[in-house]
């Protein structure tokens, strides 16, 4: 971490330093990963949900999008389908639809897609980072992670 920002060079780093991910390193592929929203979602109610549980994307969760009229209108709109997809549970909301991640903070969906873009193109949520104060590196969860946390 340099200034507060991540870069993908210390990412790679926490790779080729062979600190693979615990579920690589043991032969099975983790597959669902745990996450905590930073503001949380809030229902009907007035209920927040902020723990989640998001899967490994298909290829069948990337095209079928696709042939959404609203992803047609709209392409801004496939992050909301493609979300709603992959994300299997989010407190007690009973399902997760497009019109439940299109009413979340703008800060959430951030999160959101940063994590689907962790857990499908690196397989963890995990990130090794480096204290700007004593130069201890270390690797953090961003799953878990709340605005200015990791």
């Amino acid at each position: 971490m340099r200034n507060g920002v991540l870069d993908e060079q210390e990412q790679r780093l926490d790779v080729h330093e062979g600190h693979a991910p615990d579920a690589a390193a043991h032969g099975v592929l983790r597959t669902e990963f745990a996450f905590e929203l930073p503001r949380g979602y809030v229902d009907g109610d007035g209920v927040v949900h902020r723990s989640g549980v998001m899967r490994l994307a298909t290829a069948r969760d990337e095209l079928l999008p696709l042939y959404d009229a609203r992803v047609q209108e709209n392409a801004a709109y496939t992050t909301v389908v493609l979300l709603a997809r992959v994300i299997t549970s989010l407190g007690t909301v009973p399902a997760i639809t497009a019109n439940v991640v299109e009413n979340m903070f703008a800060s959430d969906v951030a999160f959101l897609q940063d994590l689907y873009r962790r857990v499908n193109a690196e397989g963890h949520t995990r990130i090794a980072v480096t204290c700007s104060a004593c130069q201890h590196r270390m690797t953090v969860d961003l799953a878990g992670g709340r605005l200015g946390e990791s």
